[in-house]
């Protein structure tokens, strides 16, 4: 277990609405895509039930712009 597990879907949007992020739209399925106001980067967030899995939170992470470490203080 790395230190992006456990994170669930509510985790993770509090941390993005901490950097700032931002609801956009619904995607396909039970997508969702946050976007930052200010540099314009866009990610996707699966709203499923659960913890996402380590390797999507990764790849959040990197969408947004900031480093691990960054995301995980927030």
């Amino acid at each position: 277990m790395g230190t992006l597990s456990g994170l669930s879907y509510r985790d993770v949007v509090r941390k993005l609405q901490i950097a700032g992020f931002e609801f956009d739209r619904t995607a396909k399925g039970s997508h969702e895509i946050w976007r930052h106001p200010l540099t314009g980067r866009r990610t996707t967030i699966p709203h499923h039930s659960g913890d996402i899995p380590e390797g999507t939170v990764r790849a959040i992470v990197r969408q947004t712009g900031l480093s691990m470490a960054q995301f995980l203080e927030l």
